[in-house]
């Protein structure tokens, strides 16, 4: 289907996340407002010895088709970003999800500054 940004979807725009930012800490040592550095969070390679997979692929097995629904009717042209924060003082890691948006990015310059005389 095609997708039509609606009163209540604001248009996703460009985001521009700095490296590092200053936040709460809740690991052992620190419990307070520290530097966290930034990292957008990417999904681990699927094992195929969850139990879900392996559930799955057992039910597959033989004849019958396919036994699960297969998604189709795909509605979302953007996905929430997560951006994993690891405090630089005692490494402990946090995520964070941000808002849907088209383009995502880390600590780069913008494009095109002010007036150049």
């Amino acid at each position: 289907g095609t997708f039509t940004p609606t009163a209540d979807s604001p248009p996703a725009k460009m985001v521009n996340v700095p490296k590092e930012r200053k936040t709460f800490c809740k690991g052992k040592k620190c419990k307070k407002h520290t530097v966290h550095k930034v990292t957008q969070y990417k999904a681990g390679k699927a094992s195929s010895f969850a139990q879900g997979k392996r559930r799955y692929d057992e039910k597959q097995t033989g004849f019958g088709g396919q036994t699960k629904p297969v998604f189709h009717k795909k509605a979302k042209t953007t996905k929430k970003v997560t951006i994993r924060l690891e405090c630089k003082e005692c490494k402990s890691k946090k995520q964070l999800v941000l808002k849907r948006c088209k383009h995502f990015e880390l600590g780069e310059k913008k494009k095109g500054g002010g007036p150049s005389y």
